[in-house]
């Protein structure tokens, strides 16, 4: 392995240079850093450092010292400091890995097929154990950088996103990651005035990670085990929106989770004080139809049609809620029971849907379903 480790080391510098220039070329927030000239000298020195590193460590196959990985993480520590966003940290990592194998492909002679092959299998592991100590030290970093909620809302969009670094982020926060959470997605009617006080309210209050997603979500990640505090929280949340807001909730890993909580608030209705978490079996007909437009079309025309008669929206939405109870029904409306009566004919005579049989619950109380959610 010598002459590969040889050819390494005389062109460290260059490398470092190319290293640090492809990050300037590439990384806006690692180009604007590198203006001063003071740290791109210091970005500088650590690309020569760790290159040299590999050389001296390869040569004799050990791990990286206590020293080394110090000082690894001591300059992930400043590019946190500095409030290097967690994406260009990544992007980063994932340069010096590529930089890397491309400089010792380059190196390699065609002697050096096995000894290039050691080498490879040596720094594998070794890589892996020094990117961990730098971003341990960016996560340190940016706990002097941003405020925790800031950081709790980073740590909910990577999870959202199923980021494999999301544990890694979580960290900073002092959140333990959980493998199943009840993704809960909240949806004003309209967007808060300060929708980042619903992401500190789930975090100092209750300890759930969540964030807002613009134009109009709040998401929070609920642990499977504290289910509980769901409720608690949603009605916290619609009570500093002040407003209606849709709920829809799904269990699993999070991103998964996410897709369908997201797709269930769409077409939940929208209530002032939500009392329930809609779940995909509250509102499997109305996802249905929101995934067919044509079905959604067919269903909007029945909405129109009921726009034809005496307020009948509203008497079948409270004619379901009452079970077919005609005389809790008529007194919740404060009508007659005739009143009703008539009303439930007209609705047969206006859709050619009888609200009673069970084609008519089936197909017109998804038509108020959708109604209360705005669709």
């Amino acid at each position: 392995m010598n002459e590969l480790l040889r050819q390494l080391r005389s062109r460290a510098t260059a490398n470092a240079r190319r290293f640090v220039d492809l990050c300037v070329a590439e990384l806006p927030e690692y180009a604007a850093a590198a203006r001063d000239s003071h740290e791109y000298q210091e970005m500088l020195d650590f690309a020569v450092f760790t290159r040299t590193r590999t050389v001296d460590l390869g040569a004799e196959e050990s791990p990286p010292s206590p020293d080394d990985l110090a000082v690894v993480e001591s300059m992930g520590r400043r590019r946190g400091e500095d409030g290097m966003s967690f994406a260009t940290v990544r992007r980063l990592l994932t340069l010096h890995t590529t930089a890397t194998l491309r400089e010792i492909g380059e190196a390699s002679g065609p002697r050096d097929l096995d000894a290039g092959m050691r080498l490879l299998g040596w720094l594998n592991p070794h890589l892996a154990v020094a990117q961990r100590a730098y971003l341990l030290g960016y996560t340190t970093g940016v706990r002097r950088h941003l405020p925790v909620v800031a950081r709790v809302r980073r740590f909910t969009e990577l999870a959202l996103a199923g980021d494999p670094d999301a544990p890694s982020y979580a960290d900073s926060c002092g959140i333990r990651p959980h493998e199943r959470y009840l993704v809960t997605v909240v949806r004003p009617s309209l967007e808060p005035a300060a929708p980042a006080d619903l992401v500190q309210v789930a975090w100092e209050r209750h300890g759930i990670p969540a964030t807002w997603r613009e134009p109009d979500e709040f998401v929070a990640l609920i642990p499977d085990d504290r289910q509980p505090v769901a409720g608690a929280l949603v009605r916290e949340v619609a009570e500093i929106a002040g407003q209606p807001c849709s709920v829809g909730a799904a269990t699993g890993p999070a991103a998964e989770a996410f897709a369908l909580a997201e797709r269930i608030s769409r077409v939940a209705p929208a209530e002032r004080s939500p009392s329930h978490l809609y779940t995909v079996t509250d509102v499997l007909p109305e996802l249905g139809a929101a995934e067919l437009p044509e079905i959604g079309r067919w269903l909007h025309d029945l909405t129109q049609l009921l726009a034809g008669g005496p307020d009948l929206m509203n008497t079948l939405r409270a004619y379901y809620h009452n079970d077919f109870n005609r005389h809790r029904t008529a007194a919740s409306l404060s009508i007659h029971p005739r009143t009703l009566d008539y009303r439930l004919r007209r609705t047969r005579e206006l859709t050619g849907i009888d609200p009673a049989t069970t084609h008519g619950i089936r197909v017109l109380s998804t038509v108020v379903s959708r109604a209360v959610a705005g669709m």
